[in-house]
Parts: structure tokens; C-alpha cells; sequence
């Protein structure tokens, strides 16, 4: 502390004017050193100091203005994204009501077609078989007959002699005249 007190008390010794030395003492030197500096630093550098603060406060401002520009903008943006998204989802909800709906019609269609399809196709399949049906009869009606027309063929031929031949012919002349005569 006594060496404290000593450096404050050689301020008041001062070399005399004309000669000019080195003072060693740390403490006594420093603190006026650092005065002049800071004074001289303050003096001159105030200027120097205000303006790049003041550049420096302008970039800020500058870049919080920008920033907020950007940000405004991409607020916007997203507003504008959000009600496209909102536009897209109504449309998609849409395409997929409208898509099911169709589907349900197209379904009820199908069937519909594929049950009349089915149904000529019944119709078709009853009336080919009618069809086949009655050809059968027929053929089968046209075999009996010729069967029958041979077998009476064959029995009259093998029963009939001239005689009965022309017994036959007469019998079928005398109903003939008896007609002729009724119808007279």
C-alpha cells in the first residue's frame, strides 16, 4: 500500500523543465498514460466512433426492414399456398365423391347390361331349344309317317289282288255317283 501512496506522491515531483527522462515507476506512469490515451482516443476518436456505430446501426435497421419485407412476403406466400391447398383438397374430396358415385353408376350399369344379356340370352337358348324341339317332331312324325305309308303300301299291295283291285275302283265309283246325284 506505501507503494501505492509513494507513486501519488512523486506526481508532485516533476523533473525539472529542460530535461527530459524515463519514469520506471509502473504504477505511476500507467494510470496517467492511460488517461491521455483514453482522452486523446475519446477526443479524436468520438467522431470515428459515432459514425461506425451510426453505419452500423443503418445495416441494422436496414436488415430488420429487409427481414421484414421477406417475412411479410412469405407470410403472403403462404397464405396463398395455404388456400391452394385448401382448393386442391376440396377438389380432390370432390373426384373422390364424384369418383365413387361413378363407380356405384358404372357398377349398376354393368349389372344391369350383364342381367339383360344374361336374359336374351335365356330367351335365345329357350327358343333354340323349342326350335330344336319341334324340328325333332317333325322328323320324327315325317319317319313314322313314310314307316306307316310303307307298311300300308306293303299291306295293300300284298293283300290286294285284281279282284278286290276293282271291286275297290267300283265301290269308289258308285260313292261318287251317289254324290253326284245327291248334289244334283
Amino acid at each position: 500500500m506505501k507503494n501505492v501512496t509513494d507513486s501519488f506522491v512523486s506526481l508532485g515531483h516533476w523533473p525539472p523543465a529542460g530535461s527530459f527522462g524515463l519514469n520506471t515507476d509502473i504504477l505511476a506512469t500507467n494510470p496517467i498514460n492511460l488517461s491521455v490515451v483514453l482522452g486523446v482516443l475519446i477526443f479524436f476518436g468520438k467522431g470515428v466512433l459515432s459514425d461506425l456505430l451510426d453505419n452500423r446501426k443503418q445495416r441494422i435497421l436496414n436488415t430488420i426492414r429487409n427481414s421484414e419485407e421477406l417475412r411479410g412476403g412469405a407470410v403472403e406466400q403462404l397464405e396463398k399456398a395455404r388456400a391452394r391447398l385448401r382448393k386442391v383438397e376440396m377438389e380432390a374430396e370432390q373426384f373422390r365423391v364424384n369418383g365413387y358415385s361413378e363407380i356405384e353408376q358404372e357398377k349398376r350399369n354393368l349389372i344391369n347390361s350383364t342381367s339383360k344379356t344374361l336374359e336374351q340370352l335365356e330367351n335365345y337358348k329357350n327358343e333354340t331349344i323349342h326350335f330344336e324341339q319341334q324340328r325333332a317332331i317333325n322328323q320324327v312324325r315325317h319317319r313314322v309317317f313314310q314307316q306307316a305309308l310303307r307298311g300300308a303300301l306293303g299291306t295293300l299291295n300284298s293283300c290286294l289282288n285284281n279282284e278286290l283291285h276293282l271291286r275297290t275302283i267300283s265301290a269308289n265309283i258308285g260313292m261318287f255317283g251317289s254324290m253326284k246325284e245327291i248334289t244334283d
